[in-house]
């Protein structure tokens, strides 16, 4: 049978990249309707928001800048996109919908940032990018739903822009197992670093500086 991956080595995708302080933690749409089946959620987004809450304390602890990301759309629908056009169900997450809120277990504190956003990245059309910029992010480690959509869209945009991201397998989730093990591997191969909580942790411990907030 024939190994992908050894096509991608033999090709030269999947070097290895440096990470380098000072580190900042994006959680990408881990709001309520992706952590409801009934909604937008499923497959492996629970596991994937339990093990964030770890992910976070130790940003927190570190004082890493921190950003969560939701799709936000106007009461009246009047931002509608190609998106929303895709998915109509997104019209639905409006700022005051429950379903647009973050989750309790990783509710934002003062001073983390919070993205509303119409399209997939957390970076498109946001002041993201220069907030991180301020605050001398180079590493930025991605947490979120979904791995195949919003999150690798993000991590696309990241190292688009100069940031060097470390998406944690176990932290980001899809409502499908097939597409967020295909990201994973797609994602390590051209744009990202992957790596699990436990070894996240270990190699981020105690090599930030960067504080949460600038004056």
């Amino acid at each position: 049978m024939h190994n992908d991956a050894d096509t991608y080595q033999q090709q030269g995708f999947g070097a290895a990249l440096n990470l380098h302080a000072p580190y900042g933690l994006l959680i990408v749409d881990f709001v309520n309707g992706f952590a409801d089946p009934a909604i937008f959620g499923g497959g492996n987004i629970p596991a994937a928001i339990e093990n964030s809450t770890g992910l976070l304390a130790h940003a927190r602890q570190q004082r890493w800048a921190i950003a969560h990301s939701r799709i936000v759309f106007a009461d009246d629908g009047s931002d509608n996109n190609i998106f929303s056009l895709k998915v109509p169900g997104m019209l639905t997450l409006t700022e005051h919908a429950a379903a647009s809120a973050i989750v309790p277990q990783l509710a934002p504190l003062p001073g983390e940032l919070v993205v509303r956003k119409q399209v997939p990245s957390a970076f498109f059309g946001t002041g993201l990018a220069a907030w991180l910029t301020q605050r001398a992010v180079q590493t930025l480690v991605v947490a979120g739903a979904v791995t195949s959509g919003c999150v690798r869209a993000s991590v696309v945009d990241a190292m688009s822009l100069g940031f060097r991201p470390l998406v944690v397998s176990d932290c980001v989730g899809d409502r499908a197992i097939g597409p967020h093990e295909a990201s994973l591997f797609d994602m390590e191969q051209k744009y990202a670093a992957v790596t699990a909580l436990r070894e996240t942790l270990c190699t981020t411990t105690n090599r930030s500086t960067s504080p949460a907030n600038v004056s």
